[in-house]
Protein backbone atom coordinates (compact mmCIF):
# COMPACT_ATOMS: atom_id res chain seq x y z
CA UNK A 1 0.00 0.00 0.00
CA UNK A 2 1.37 3.41 -1.06
CA UNK A 3 1.55 6.21 0.70
CA UNK A 4 -1.34 7.79 -1.65
CA UNK A 5 -3.79 5.05 -1.12
CA UNK A 6 -3.22 5.70 2.82
CA UNK A 7 -3.92 9.42 2.21
CA UNK A 8 -6.85 8.54 -0.21
CA UNK A 9 -8.00 6.86 3.15
CA UNK A 10 -7.49 9.09 5.98
CA UNK A 11 -9.66 11.67 3.50
CA UNK A 12 -12.44 9.49 3.55
CA UNK A 13 -15.43 10.72 5.37
CA UNK A 14 -17.00 7.49 6.29
CA UNK A 15 -13.70 5.05 7.89
CA UNK A 16 -15.56 1.79 9.24
CA UNK A 17 -13.10 0.15 11.66
CA UNK A 18 -12.78 -3.28 12.80
CA UNK A 19 -11.17 -2.64 16.39
CA UNK A 20 -11.19 -5.98 17.53
CA UNK A 21 -9.11 -7.52 14.63
CA UNK A 22 -5.45 -6.34 15.26
CA UNK A 23 -6.12 -7.04 18.90
CA UNK A 24 -7.23 -10.78 17.70
CA UNK A 25 -4.58 -11.02 15.09
CA UNK A 26 -1.41 -10.49 13.47
CA UNK A 27 -1.92 -8.84 9.89
CA UNK A 28 -0.15 -10.97 7.41
CA UNK A 29 -1.01 -8.85 3.73
CA UNK A 30 -3.72 -6.58 3.25
CA UNK A 31 -5.74 -6.22 0.06
CA UNK A 32 -8.21 -3.81 -0.76
CA UNK A 33 -11.53 -5.21 -2.29
CA UNK A 34 -14.59 -3.66 -3.74
CA UNK A 35 -17.99 -4.69 -2.21
CA UNK A 36 -21.29 -5.52 -4.29
CA UNK A 37 -23.90 -3.26 -2.79
CA UNK A 38 -27.81 -2.28 -3.65
CA UNK A 39 -28.55 1.44 -3.32
CA UNK A 40 -29.80 1.21 0.04
CA UNK A 41 -26.70 0.04 1.18
CA UNK A 42 -24.07 2.18 -0.14
CA UNK A 43 -26.98 5.00 1.05
CA UNK A 44 -26.42 3.34 4.63
CA UNK A 45 -22.67 3.16 4.65
CA UNK A 46 -22.63 6.86 3.59
CA UNK A 47 -24.68 7.68 7.21
CA UNK A 48 -21.99 5.40 9.02
CA UNK A 49 -24.43 2.78 9.69
CA UNK A 50 -21.98 -0.16 9.06
CA UNK A 51 -20.35 -2.31 11.30
CA UNK A 52 -17.67 -4.89 10.33
CA UNK A 53 -17.65 -6.83 14.59
CA UNK A 54 -17.17 -10.32 14.18
CA UNK A 55 -17.27 -10.21 10.32
CA UNK A 56 -14.67 -12.65 8.26
CA UNK A 57 -14.21 -13.22 4.25
CA UNK A 58 -14.43 -17.22 2.48
CA UNK A 59 -13.83 -18.38 -0.77
CA UNK A 60 -16.71 -20.11 -2.41
CA UNK A 61 -16.34 -21.65 -6.26
CA UNK A 62 -13.83 -19.03 -6.59
CA UNK A 63 -15.53 -16.12 -5.21
CA UNK A 64 -14.83 -13.88 -1.92
CA UNK A 65 -17.43 -13.04 0.00
CA UNK A 66 -18.10 -11.54 3.26
CA UNK A 67 -19.98 -12.82 5.91
CA UNK A 68 -21.46 -11.25 9.06
CA UNK A 69 -21.08 -7.94 8.03
CA UNK A 70 -23.93 -5.77 9.35
CA UNK A 71 -25.09 -2.82 7.29
CA UNK A 72 -28.35 -0.91 8.43
CA UNK A 73 -31.33 -0.83 6.98
CA UNK A 74 -31.69 2.44 5.31
CA UNK A 75 -34.44 4.76 6.81
CA UNK A 76 -36.15 5.95 4.19
CA UNK A 77 -35.90 3.40 2.00
CA UNK A 78 -39.40 1.46 0.78
CA UNK A 79 -40.74 -2.10 0.43
CA UNK A 80 -37.40 -2.95 -1.89
CA UNK A 81 -35.15 -2.07 1.50
CA UNK A 82 -32.22 -4.36 1.99
CA UNK A 83 -31.69 -7.04 4.70
CA UNK A 84 -28.72 -5.54 7.73
CA UNK A 85 -27.05 -9.61 7.17
CA UNK A 86 -26.86 -11.14 4.08
CA UNK A 87 -23.48 -12.22 2.42
CA UNK A 88 -22.13 -9.79 -0.09
CA UNK A 89 -19.46 -10.23 -2.94
CA UNK A 90 -16.30 -8.75 -2.90
CA UNK A 91 -14.59 -7.78 -6.07
CA UNK A 92 -11.15 -9.38 -6.34
CA UNK A 93 -8.78 -10.18 -9.28
CA UNK A 94 -8.40 -14.12 -9.72
CA UNK A 95 -4.93 -14.62 -8.57
CA UNK A 96 -5.45 -12.55 -5.30
CA UNK A 97 -8.54 -14.70 -4.05
CA UNK A 98 -6.34 -17.83 -5.36
CA UNK A 99 -3.19 -16.60 -3.64
CA UNK A 100 -5.29 -16.15 -0.52
CA UNK A 101 -7.31 -19.55 -0.49
CA UNK A 102 -3.75 -21.30 -1.06
CA UNK A 103 -2.65 -19.50 2.17
CA UNK A 104 -5.87 -19.84 4.25
CA UNK A 105 -5.50 -24.06 3.87
CA UNK A 106 -2.40 -23.28 6.10
CA UNK A 107 -4.38 -24.01 10.06
CA UNK A 108 -4.31 -20.96 11.77
CA UNK A 109 -5.11 -18.50 8.93
CA UNK A 110 -8.07 -16.56 8.12
CA UNK A 111 -9.17 -13.85 6.19
CA UNK A 112 -10.78 -10.38 8.36
CA UNK A 113 -12.01 -7.17 7.04
CA UNK A 114 -10.31 -4.59 8.57
CA UNK A 115 -11.70 -1.03 6.82
CA UNK A 116 -15.15 0.07 5.27
CA UNK A 117 -14.73 3.27 3.49
CA UNK A 118 -15.74 5.01 0.55
CA UNK A 119 -13.23 5.97 -2.07
CA UNK A 120 -11.95 8.96 -3.88
CA UNK A 121 -15.10 8.22 -6.61
CA UNK A 122 -17.94 7.64 -4.12
CA UNK A 123 -17.71 3.75 -4.35
CA UNK A 124 -17.21 1.58 -1.17
CA UNK A 125 -14.15 -0.56 -0.22
CA UNK A 126 -13.17 -2.93 2.05
CA UNK A 127 -9.86 -3.51 3.27
CA UNK A 128 -9.05 -7.12 4.14
CA UNK A 129 -6.27 -8.76 5.66
CA UNK A 130 -4.87 -12.04 5.89
CA UNK A 131 -4.53 -12.90 9.32
CA UNK A 132 -2.71 -15.12 11.76
CA UNK A 133 -4.75 -15.70 15.46
CA UNK A 134 -2.66 -14.44 18.56
CA UNK A 135 -2.19 -16.27 21.64
CA UNK A 136 -3.35 -15.38 24.85
CA UNK A 137 0.06 -14.08 25.86
CA UNK A 138 0.88 -12.27 22.29
CA UNK A 139 -2.86 -10.30 23.57
CA UNK A 140 -0.84 -9.01 26.84
CA UNK A 141 1.83 -8.10 25.12
CA UNK A 142 -0.14 -5.84 22.77
CA UNK A 143 -2.27 -4.46 25.50
CA UNK A 144 0.93 -3.40 27.60
CA UNK A 145 2.67 -1.85 24.57
CA UNK A 146 -0.42 -0.14 24.29
CA UNK A 147 -0.93 0.90 27.83
CA UNK A 148 3.03 2.35 27.59
CA UNK A 149 2.13 4.19 24.57
CA UNK A 150 -0.45 5.86 26.27
CA UNK A 151 1.91 6.98 29.45
CA UNK A 152 4.18 8.01 27.43
CA UNK A 153 1.87 10.56 25.51
CA UNK A 154 0.63 11.65 28.80
CA UNK A 155 4.70 12.04 29.97
CA UNK A 156 5.24 14.28 26.90
CA UNK A 157 2.17 16.41 27.24
CA UNK A 158 2.57 17.30 31.02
Amino acid sequence: MNKEQQLLRKKSPIQIKNKKASFEYFFIEKLTAGIVLTGTEIKSIRLGKASLVDTYCTIVNGEMWVKGMNISTYFYGSYNNHVAKRDRKLLLTKREIRKLQSATKQTGYTIVPTLLFIDDHGRAKLDIALCKGKKQYDKRQTLKEKEDRREMDRAMKV
